[in-house]
């Protein structure tokens, strides 16, 4: 790193305080803080949805299975996610502002007191947090990583850096902090991505090469390294990843639900999740170019998940340029970490703290009140997920993070918060959604202790699958002995299945 590259990082770092103070005047209680009001434009929730549901892991984990497997990174990632949002768009997205609109929601998973009960309600918030403090803890590892790659310094130093700049803006601003750095970082991994596009390009082009014709070349390097299928990444996996990640894209990871939530109407909703599924089928391809190509312009990498982007930045870039691609790595990160911690902060404000005091209720909180706890809260979690991050190798570093414990276990939870919003599944209560949850656990952790016996693609999509299969057995058993469903449960689910305009008046029914 040159001197002007370190500059282009300040420069980032600066923009991004700038806008946590810009947007603190938008936040005067904690329903502005979490869910903006409920009046955040769709194209700004659809670029923070696509923003915020991927991190620097991209280009550290991911980057190694694009170097060393090819095109199949992908099919099984970017093009599962690019439909699991599509289906969502339909389906899942216009009922969380719905939700907002009925019962005044600013967390995900509050509305799940009146859908099954406080104790189920509990059991799935206090997993979540859980969970939560370990995935965001991964993304702020992975940052680290790159940042020593790209300059040598510390892992720590990296994980340090970003998180206090992270912590700075978010608690200042809020969800209007959140998702206009969104904004503006996927601008800065815009211009950076298409400048290395360019860059490796240009060193394929002296091979006498582009980025259609250099596949031939790579097959001969790496048999199959074009085909969409390749290693454990079967047609099997990817149609069980899509299962899963339709569930974590459209809510079960509470950030990307938040992004719904915040919008004026389910009709704002579904165009916000449209153009995320679109950034999702684009984007990544352009993304995952240059480092298909590394495979031929820097062949034998020992390491590529810790060197492949860093080399070819450092290799192909001018000073300047270098300095604007780490932005861009820390814009990809800081833009999942922090809608990830500010949803984290409503859950916890709003459905656990009231419930382990009265005092924390919103009710006895004036809005000054409750924006301040919303900000100190914001804060713990900032804090907790760095030494996470910092203490990475003892969760079985990023890739068991992330795609092991984290994608295993968020469609755990995902299942009855998802399945909740729909009244096909009414009859389902919160003791059938705890039993869902408890075997879907079980078998989470039974691919853990026995992991010769089980295959990868059932680890992630296994434990999510014995979940929906007891949800929904015990919505069939209740239903057959006539267990009466809540007539307030009925009456919501009715409101949300309907099409209602920013002001919750009825639109269509479907």
């Amino acid at each position: 790193m040159a001197v002007l590259d370190w500059v282009v990082v300040a420069l980032f770092f600066a923009a991004m305080i700038g806008i946590g103070i810009y947007s603190k005047s938008k936040s005067s209680n904690s329903g502005d803080f979490f869910v903006g009001g409920g009046k955040v434009p769709w194209w700004l929730s659809g670029v923070s949805h696509h923003v915020s549901g991927h991190s620097g892991v991209v280009f550290v984990a991911y980057a190694a299975i694009a170097y060393n497997l090819g095109f199949t990174m992908y099919v099984w990632w970017a093009l599962v996610i690019a439909f699991a949002t599509l289906i969502g768009a339909r389906i899942f997205a216009p009922r969380w502002p719905r939700l907002r609109q009925k019962l005044g929601i600013q967390s995900p998973t509050e509305y799940l007191k009146m859908r099954y009960g406080l104790p189920a309600q509990q059991t799935i918030a206090w997993l979540g947090v859980l969970m939560k403090l370990v995935d965001i803890g991964a993304k702020w590892a992975s940052i680290g990583v790159l940042m020593h790659g790209f300059t040598g310094v510390p892992i720590w130093l990296g994980i340090l850096l970003s998180g206090a700049v992270s912590m700075i803006y978010i608690t200042i601003g809020g969800l209007w902090a959140d998702l206009l750095t969104d904004f503006v970082q996927f601008l800065v991994q815009l211009v950076a991505g298409l400048v290395i596009l360019v860059g490796v390009g240009a060193a394929l082009a002296d091979r006498g090469l582009n980025y259609f014709t250099m596949w031939g070349e790579l097959d001969k390097v790496q048999p199959n390294f074009s085909s969409p299928f390749a290693g454990n990444y079967t047609m099997l996996w990817c149609a069980l990843y899509l299962f899963a990640k339709t569930f974590e894209y459209n809510g079960g990871n509470w950030n990307l639900a938040a992004r719904f939530i915040s919008t004026s109407s389910g009709k704002e909703a579904r165009k916000a999740e449209l153009l995320s599924s679109l950034l999702y089928f684009v984007w990544p391809l352009l993304i995952f170019a240059p480092m298909w190509a590394g495979r031929l312009l820097h062949p034998g990498l020992e390491d590529p998940a810790g060197d492949l982007y860093p080399l070819l930045t450092d290799t192909y870039l001018p000073a300047g340029l270098i300095g604007l691609v780490l932005a861009s790595m820390f814009a990809s990160t800081m833009g999942m970490t922090v809608s990830d911690i500010n949803t984290l902060s409503a859950v916890t404000q709003r459905d656990i703290l009231p419930v382990l005091s009265r005092k924390f209720d919103e009710s006895r909180l004036s809005g000054r009140a409750s924006l301040r706890m919303a900000r100190l809260i914001t804060i713990f979690f900032t804090v907790v997920t760095l030494v996470v991050g910092l203490n990475k190798d003892a969760f079985g570093d990023i890739i068991g993070m992330i795609i092991t414990w984290f994608g295993a276990l968020v469609g755990v939870t995902g299942v009855p918060l998802l399945l909740g919003l729909f009244k096909r599944f009414r009859h389902t209560d919160g003791t059938w959604a705890i039993i869902g949850i408890i075997f879907g656990m079980l078998t989470f952790a039974a691919s853990q202790i026995w992991k010769s016996d089980f295959p990868s693609d059932w680890v992630t999509a296994g434990p999510m699958l014995v979940s929906a299969f007891f949800y929904i057995l015990g919505g069939v058993l209740n239903a057959s002995r006539g267990k009466q469903v809540p007539a307030e449960v009925d009456s919501m689910l009715d409101y949300i299945g309907d099409d209602r305009d920013e002001h919750g008046e009825l639109v269509t029914a479907r």
